[in-house]
């Protein structure tokens, strides 16, 4: 599914994007958005992990689940 929107832009950006993208310029800003959603998730990742890292509470409980992880498997 594709949207049409309308966004407006100074002169700079205008130009280059008319020289960057060319005659697709939907393609070129897609493409764009996508790389900045990815670098985004990444960020937010990154930031959920380190708050995870931080919390002593989870990393407590984490270690208690480790230490049980095996329990009822039977080596064959």
């Amino acid at each position: 599914m594709t949207h049409r929107t309308t966004i407006t832009l100074d002169d700079e950006s205008f130009a280059f994007l008319n020289n960057i993208a060319g005659d697709n310029r939907s393609a070129y800003i897609n493409e764009l958005l996508k790389q900045e959603r990815k670098n985004y998730l990444k960020q937010a990742l990154l930031k959920a992990n380190q708050e995870e890292a931080q919390d002593t509470d989870y990393q407590k409980e984490l270690k208690e689940w480790d230490s049980i992880l095996s329990d009822g498997l039977h080596n064959d």
